[in-house]
């Protein structure tokens, strides 16, 4: 596990290059291919994380996604006109396939600095978010860099179709949970908290709700009122869904309609509400640096400490 202070920088200039081209590949990828399974590709165990960040579309066309129960965390954030998109972190495994594949933000750049170095699948970025990409320590992965990742399913329309095969792609994992990797800790629950059987997220032009399921012990996960579900038909659920409270303000981007994109603050400190085992949990939250990692700590001031298995961390604006 890596500790929990500044994390190491790559040099800009190794992925300049590469990057020139992805602002072309929002709307780009393979060949069609028929609909997509998620069959797991195996990962070696390891003693550090090795991420692969996948942005990930959700606007009703592109779902069910393909590959979302396979991530370790999922993060939500609002993009423009209202709507979300997902990022999600793998390392402990690695679907056969994720998607559908969108483009990044700003937002996901500043987030990402919590983890060494990650891997991040995107299908494009605007042309002036380019050089920001090219100097953040990541390492970027669309297809324009690695085309023989990336494909286009025949079951639905361009742009919500492009999918990533992660076993065909240059990065490589170690099995390392990308939760643990960042300091959040799979223990016991701390004492108090309040028994709560749900939790709905509103952003301007979507939801998410979380309903506590003491059958699967698991958050059942809906977006705008329906049942998540993968695209082999598995209901989607998390072991937490961390709502954390934070400063959703204008970015210095725009899309081609002239939409401001928003830019989610993740340095900084706030409130937050974690779920687990069904219950609610009033926590603080504090990241003091880009190049720190987010500590949870209840008002006690005692370690937040998270049930094994999936978490999303849902960005809910102050």
């Amino acid at each position: 596990m890596h500790s929990f202070g500044t994390r190491r920088l790559g040099a800009a200039s190794a992925v300049a290059l590469a990057l020139l081209v992805a602002a072309l590949a929002g709307c780009q990828g393979g060949g069609t291919t028929s609909a997509p399974s998620s069959s797991e590709q195996s990962t070696p165990a390891g003693s550090r994380a090795h991420v692969l960040a996948v942005k990930i579309d959700n606007v009703g066309p592109a779902r069910p996604q393909t590959g979302l129960d396979k991530a370790d965390i999922i993060y939500v954030e609002q993009v423009e006109a209202g709507l979300s998109r997902m990022l999600a972190a793998y390392s402990s495994r690695l679907p056969g396939v994720v998607g559908p594949v969108r483009s990044a933000r700003e937002t996901d750049l500043e987030l990402l600095r919590q983890f060494d170095r990650p891997t991040l699948a995107f299908s494009g970025a605007q042309s002036k978010l380019l050089p920001a990409i090219a100097a953040a320590p990541l390492d970027p992965l669309t297809p324009e860099t690695d085309p023989d990742a990336y494909f286009r399913g025949s079951d639905r329309a361009a742009p919500h179709n492009l999918y990533l095969r992660p076993a065909r792609a240059s990065h490589t994992t170690t099995g390392v949970n990308a939760a643990e990797d960042i300091g959040l800790r799979f223990a016991a629950a701390v004492p108090g908290g309040k028994p709560v059987a749900g939790r709905t997220v509103r952003y301007p032009a979507t939801r998410f709700s979380f309903t506590w399921s003491a059958e699967r012990s698991r958050w059942l996960v809906s977006m705008d009122g329906t049942p998540a579900r993968t695209a082999d038909g598995a209901r989607l659920g998390a072991a937490d869904v961390v709502v954390q409270y934070v400063t959703v303000r204008p970015s210095l981007y725009q899309d081609r309609w002239g939409s401001k994109s928003p830019f989610t603050e993740t340095v900084g400190s706030g409130s937050a509400v974690v779920l687990r085992n069904g219950k609610g949990y009033d926590v603080e939250w504090s990241r003091p640096a880009a190049d720190a990692v987010t500590s949870f700590t209840t008002r006690d001031g005692e370690r937040m400490t998270f049930a094994p298995g999936q978490v999303w961390i849902v960005f809910a604006s102050k």
